[in-house]
């Protein structure tokens, strides 16, 4: 964003989008706002699942996800659109 807006709504979609999931509203998340998500233009987006310690990651790609991956437990990632960082996955998961 090149300039900070002074206004309470965005028009402007983000590059990308991280949702964590809860049982109540799964259904939810991978339906209606990935839909929304995906015409917006949000370009990346996470599904981060704490139960069964799952990160999914998806880029959008004419119009429709790609699922590039699913990451399980306590493990290294490096995941678009911060594929330059290394993300420790059990940092996510401590209480």
């Amino acid at each position: 964003m090149p300039e900070l807006p002074d206004v309470a709504a965005l028009t402007l979609a983000p590059d990308w989008v991280c949702e964590v999931l809860s049982p109540s509203t799964e259904a939810l998340d991978r339906a209606r706002k990935m839909g929304s998500y995906a015409r917006e233009g949000v370009k990346h987006l996470w599904l981060v699942d704490p139960h069964p310690r799952m990160l999914e990651v998806y880029r959008l790609e004419d119009g429709r996800w790609s699922r590039l991956g699913a990451h399980l437990g306590d493990v290294s990632v490096r995941a678009e659109p911060f594929e330059a960082l290394d993300l420790e996955l059990g940092l996510l998961w401590e209480r």
